[in-house]
């Protein structure tokens, strides 16, 4: 009896994150993780397929956090080691997650670290880099990035911070955007302080350098 217990609970817990993900695959996300957390209520968001998304969005954000993209399988593992070389003399931790690893963490968990959290996130971004194409996992990504406190997603972002939709958002919006994702809720695209505006000059050489064709690419 307990043992016919746990295997139905253990079902229940590998088998519905599979369903939903394998769902994702064609599915609008409705909601996050991080949405359900936020504690800016009510939460902006809407979500636009990829062909409503400006190029250049896609290519700020893999310029910005995760330039191997589309050769990796969900982890670089060049940018890991490195961070642990760097993290034993830092008193704040240098992050090294893919866009696939940020993808799973906000559809599915929580922030903050831990050995359990990150041990979720593997698990996660290894399925999702098995049942997604990576041009799908751009647009899930694109669509549920937070981008300033309670505003999810590019279409929600353009419009909060540019008063424009994500489809007409120009270069220059798309690298301020991507300049504020490590600290959405502190950083702001729409009044962007001189870190901020330095790191979207940074985003916009490497956007230049990396072609929009970098991103056409993706299957």
């Amino acid at each position: 009896m307990i043992r016919a217990w746990l295997w139905t609970l253990l079902l229940f817990v590998v088998g519905l994150p599979l369903l939903v993900l394998v769902g994702l695959r064609w599915l609008p996300a409705p909601t996050s993780s991080f949405m359900i957390q936020s504690q800016t209520r009510p939460v902006q968001y809407q979500w636009v397929a990829m062909d409503r998304i400006s190029p250049y969005a896609g290519l700020a954000v893999i310029a910005a956090e995760d330039q191997k993209f589309p050769q990796h399988w969900g982890f670089d593992i060049e940018s890991i080691q490195k961070a642990v070389a760097e993290n034993e003399h830092r008193s704040r931790p240098r992050g090294a997650s893919t866009i696939s690893q940020q993808t799973a963490k906000n559809l599915f968990l929580w922030s903050g670290g831990g050995y359990f959290r990150k041990g979720l996130e593997a698990g996660f971004t290894t399925v999702i880099e098995l049942l997604w194409p990576k041009r799908r996992i751009l647009e899930v990504y694109l669509n549920i990035a937070e981008f300033g406190p309670g505003i999810y997603g590019v279409e929600a972002a353009a419009r909060a911070h540019f008063g424009t939709s994500a489809s007409q958002l120009n270069l220059r919006q798309c690298a301020l955007l991507a300049a504020v994702l490590p600290n959405p809720r502190e950083l702001s695209a729409s009044t962007p302080t001189g870190y901020v505006n330095q790191r979207a000059d940074w985003i916009q050489g490497q956007m230049n350098h990396l072609g929009l064709a970098y991103v056409a690419g993706l299957d």
